[in-house]
């Protein structure tokens, strides 16, 4: 299993929301931001709106293991923040990570080759 890096201050949460740009879906929320490093860091927010902490954790889960299985895919270099909207919380994997490809590609951080291979792409969730 590959290690990624987190997001984990609030101060950097802050940065990505003020001076990110975003784009959102149906059950997602996705903001970025250019970093300095050599690697993108990732950090996500699921709110007790979106149900209680077993529903929350589930939610993280499947949005963490969307980004691990497709970070070779992306641009590197950036800080991003994904947050779940109350839709967020019935969907599977395949759904969540359509969703999260989906946002990746409307901010143009998937790489071409990524884009694609990728015409398989359910972009129902618009």
């Amino acid at each position: 299993m590959r290690h990624y890096h987190s997001l984990r201050k609030t101060k950097d949460f802050r940065l990505v929301y003020r001076n990110g740009k975003s784009k959102a879906n149906k059950y997602l929320v996705f903001y970025y931001r250019k970093n300095s490093l050599e690697y993108n860091r990732l950090g996500i927010s699921v709110s007790k709106k979106v149900g209680n902490s077993v529903v929350r954790h589930r939610v993280t889960r499947l949005i963490r293991e969307s980004y691990r299985l497709n970070q070779e895919n992306l641009k590197i270099g950036y800080d991003i923040v994904v947050v779940a909207r109350n839709t967020a919380r019935d969907l599977d994997y395949r759904k969540m990570e359509s969703a999260f490809l989906h946002l990746a590609g409307l901010h143009n951080l998937r790489r071409a080759k990524d884009i694609e291979e990728s015409t398989n792409c359910n972009h129902s969730i618009l």
